[in-house]
């Protein structure tokens, strides 16, 4: 058994390497779909003085932009939907979808060339989202090893965001003779791993927290039939037991609902965290491209340069994120203070992590706003380390902070609101390309400024604390679990 949660961990180290987070490298991908010729048409349609189509090409650029806006949105808005999925019908039916999904989107590129460019939007979108699903299914591993749940989760993380480097080898080979179309085949073929890890190191259903004595889970298990009623039994008793204990609530068959977890403050002011930090990412992500063009003065060496630096920074997304993991864990080596829970030791020690991801997020989008392009490696630096701290701590937050029951749901409407507000990228976009002549600075500036509100959840998260703090000290024995609108 213990053998099995250690494949199962390192499997989904590799998975999440090789699956999970590819298309954030469409940094790379882009400078290769640029040189084959997709979304050139109009420029064709408009040559120059010689007869020539020009160099610089907006329409292009803005067409590329929107493929990853669009697969963005499509991402966040599916959340909620796969994480019902998720809490209702288990982990093998949410990961069959992600398989279908990624096999769908590496066909449709493997299949795609200029002539049908369109098909890049539902191509990356069915990438994203089938990475995002195989990741929020990943995160439950962390429930096998209490001691250093958050850290696995955070690692998870890493692995998430360093998957960039997939679509980076693929740009490196096709500078060496290797078509797209045969890479994206080999991805194909590579999602046999994703089948076999589902059948025989994933459970069918969830694994929940924290673990019971019995669990078992897998394929291979030669006693999960006789014990699946016991195990089934044992499960929905400890996570009622852990409700209880970590809630504190007076009735002890008394449940915390979705509703009040979502009309919650701590809830609320999280959404708005998500979003700002999220929108941040994707205006870069949209606009990094065209960004570096412009200051590197269409130098296309100068681009590929940095599209590679930017690329091979994704890679220390996993040595990132374990340290907000590990500052999220810290306090599982002291003793609770008397009458303190779990749940508040662990949303004490989130704070520091919240505040650690606004900070990196506030200058790495001042360094993306200034104007001089070696600056450009430290906002690679930043964004990365970001980008580390936010993915891994918003799932393991949400699993801290709301019952493991919900946690599907909660986590998805979350990104979900977060892909409503990114629907404002279509006019942001279009104000720069059109209005703004392709100079983004006030846009950027505006970005900044709205970075600082993320601030305000940490914020409450310490304000929440002090007053179960209080609590404690004023005696009172019964502390609810205080997921109300007004908590």
């Amino acid at each position: 058994m213990e053998l099995q949660r250690w494949l199962t961990l390192l499997s989904g180290l590799v998975e999440g390497l090789l699956f999970t987070g590819i298309s954030f490298g469409w940094v790379s991908l882009v400078f290769v779909l640029r040189v084959e010729g997709y979304f050139r048409q109009p420029c064709f349609n408009s040559t120059t003085e010689e007869g020539m189509a020009p160099t610089e090409c907006t329409e292009q650029d803005q067409q590329l932009s929107q493929v990853m806006t669009v697969a963005c949105i499509c991402n966040t808005l599916t959340r909620f939907p796969i994480g019902y999925i998720l809490d209702r019908y288990g982990t093998t039916v949410t990961r069959l979808i992600a398989m279908l999904l990624f096999i769908t989107g590496t066909l449709m590129i493997t299949l795609s060339s200029p002539e049908t460019s369109v098909l890049l939007y539902p191509a990356l979108s069915c990438l994203m989202v089938s990475g995002a699903i195989l990741y929020i299914s990943n995160v439950q591993v962390g429930n096998l090893f209490y001691s250093y749940r958050s850290t696995i989760i955070t690692i998870y993380s890493g692995t998430f965001d360093s998957s960039a480097l997939v679509f980076l080898v693929v740009k490196l080979l096709y500078e060496r003779g290797v078509s797209i179309r045969s890479s994206f085949l080999f991805l194909v073929v590579c999602s046999v791993f994703l089948f076999l890890r589902t059948i025989f190191l994933m459970p069918k259903t969830h694994i929940p927290h924290p673990l019971p004595e019995a669990f078992t889970y897998g394929f291979k298990c030669p006693t999960v039939n006789k014990r699946r009623d016991v195990e089934n039994k044992s499960n929905k008793e400890t996570l009622k037991n852990e409700l209880v204990t970590q809630s504190q609530i007076q009735s002890k068959g008394q449940e915390v609902s979705f509703r009040s977890c979502v009309l919650s403050w701590l809830f609320l002011w999280h959404i708005v965290w998500v979003v700002i930090i999220v929108f941040c990412h994707v205006i870069f992500l949209s606009t990094v491209n065209p960004t570096l063009s412009r200051l590197a003065q269409n130098d296309q060496t100068l681009v590929s340069h940095y599209s590679n630096v930017f690329a091979f920074t994704q890679l220390c997304s996993v040595f990132f994120a374990p340290i907000s993991g590990l500052i999220m864990d810290r306090h599982k080596r002291r003793p609770l203070a008397p009458g303190e829970t779990k749940r508040e030791a662990e949303l004490s020690a989130s704070i520091l992590a919240l505040v650690l991801t606004c900070l990196l997020c506030f200058f790495f989008y001042v360094c993306f706003t200034s104007t001089i392009l070696p600056l450009q490696y430290l906002t690679f630096i930043l964004q990365v380390a970001c980008s580390s701290f936010f993915y891994g701590g918003h799932q393991a937050f949400v699993s801290i902070a709301f019952p493991m029951t919900h946690f599907g749901k909660i986590s998805g409407i979350a990104m979900f609101v977060s892909g409503v507000v990114l629907l404002l990228q279509f006019p942001i976009l279009r104000l720069i390309q059109h209005t703004l002549q392709g100079n983004q600075l006030l846009v950027n500036i505006g970005v900044v400024l709205a970075s600082l509100l993320a601030f305000a959840h940490p914020v409450h998260v310490s304000i929440y604390c002090r007053n179960l703090a209080s609590q404690r000290k004023c005696g009172q024995k019964e502390i609810k679990y205080s997921l109300g609108v007004g908590s």
